[in-house]
């Protein structure tokens, strides 16, 4: 099963605009960023996909969709330790 994850940005990369550096469940990893009408900044949250931005959210609806994706239990563990193998920086 794939999830859609919020992930807080953290960093556009300087020498790559269509990626961003999100943490996402304490996990830090380089997502593209190109699909979104707008850039986000540092401090946006946006929800990610297989590594690509889908949209841009509010921190509040983030937190919401954390504590869903928390209450699921296995599948979002598994999803974050799909993210933690696949750190691409």
């Amino acid at each position: 099963m794939c999830l859609g994850i919020p992930g807080e940005v953290v960093e556009i990369v300087p020498e790559q605009p269509d990626l961003a550096r999100v943490k996402v469940s304490g996990v830090r990893r380089a997502i593209n960023v190109g699909l979104l009408e707008e850039r986000p900044a540092p401090g946006d949250w946006v929800l990610i996909h297989v590594g690509f931005a889908l949209s841009k959210i509010d921190e509040e609806e983030a937190r919401a969709a954390l504590e869903f994706l928390e209450g699921i239990g296995q599948s979002y563990v598994d999803e974050v330790d799909a993210l933690r193998q696949s750190m691409i920086e």
